[in-house]
């Protein structure tokens, strides 16, 4: 058999398959849009940071109240009217406020997150004041709302008459309050107090800062700090978009290796991936069946070719 004849046939067949693989593009996997994250939101009527000091004991004992607090994501909502502590008041339970309405509400999703809070009819007590209100309010609301392509907005609002230790006050928002009782001590308010970012919104109705000095039922002190009704937000990062085809984090490309931003290569037997074409995916597809089809039909065209050659061998023989 000629040498050259049998090469020719060989190579046929080797390169059948191969170039039968090159013809058939490769299947893309759809592209998955990424979810952003969620925006956050918080809520809550009323939060107490006070140290009360006890005559017998010369100790202080942290009063650190929350009353309907909640947080999104999950969507929540409370309505608790009142809420008591015990054993700072000679053992009794001290009730620490009592409304006809204590409303915080926070939701959020990918595009809006928002806080709310609503307290009417309200009145805080402090140990050592059983009788005397540290603060009384008609109304009060706090709002925050961030949602996306929008500049977040925040916003609180006081309404009806406001009480302090038993004197009813004018709230200013050029600054703090003062109220000052002798023999009971001074309370300090701030007013609709609200701050905006480009992505965060909060707002504070009322924040008081509290000292009173009350020398009764075993209480020689409070101090600290007490919020009505508070609202935050944060803006959804939103949905993400889908990162380019064919491309990495690092976004660079190539010298010499011809593909785009690294190692990751589309199986269609070139060096190069088209532009905007995504990455094939692995595995089997509809065209497996032609290809084995194909490559088994040049088989038997190299076989026949390789039997031919033989057979003119022969007869030149």
């Amino acid at each position: 058999m000629n040498s050259n004849t049998f090469r020719l046939a060989a190579l046929a067949v080797a390169a059948g398959p191969v170039a039968l693989l090159a013809a058939v593009p490769a299947h893309a996997a759809p592209a998955t849009p990424t979810t952003g994250g969620e925006g956050r939101a918080s809520a809550v009527v009323l939060r107490t940071g006070l140290d009360v000091s006890l005559l017998n004991k010369s100790v202080q004992v942290p009063l650190k109240v929350t009353l309907n607090e909640v947080q999104a994501p999950a969507s929540a909502k409370k309505t608790a009217l009142s809420v008591n502590v015990d054993g700072v008041e000679g053992g009794a339970p001290v009730s620490v406020l009592r409304a006809d309405v204590a409303t915080a509400n926070a939701t959020a999703d990918e595009h809006r997150a928002e806080g709310y809070t609503n307290l009417a009819k309200a009145s805080i007590h402090v140990p050592g004041l059983p009788v005397l209100s540290l603060i009384e309010v008609e109304k009060v609301t706090s709002k925050a709302v961030c949602e996306t392509g929008r500049k977040p907005v925040a916003e609180s609002n006081v309404l009806g008459h406001v009480a302090v230790l038993g004197k009813k006050v004018t709230l200013s928002a050029g600054g703090p309050t003062r109220v000052a009782v002798p023999g009971v001590g001074e309370v300090s308010l701030d007013l609709s107090k609200t701050v905006t970012t480009e992505r965060t919104a909060a707002a504070t109705a009322l924040q008081l800062k509290v000292s009173v000095n009350p020398l009764n039922l075993n209480v020689a002190e409070v101090e600290g700090e007490v919020t009505l009704a508070e609202a935050t937000c944060e803006t959804p990062k939103g949905p993400k978009t889908p990162e380019e085809p064919g491309s990495t984090n690092g976004g660079s490309t190539g010298g010499d290796s011809g593909t785009s931003g690294g190692d990751v290569k589309t199986q269609t037997g070139s060096d190069t991936a088209p532009t905007g074409a995504n990455l094939a995916e692995t595995g089997g597809s509809s065209a497996t069946p032609y290809i084995a089809g194909g490559a088994a039909l040049l088989l038997a065209v190299g076989a026949g070719a390789t039997v031919l050659a033989r057979r003119r061998a022969g007869s030149q023989g």
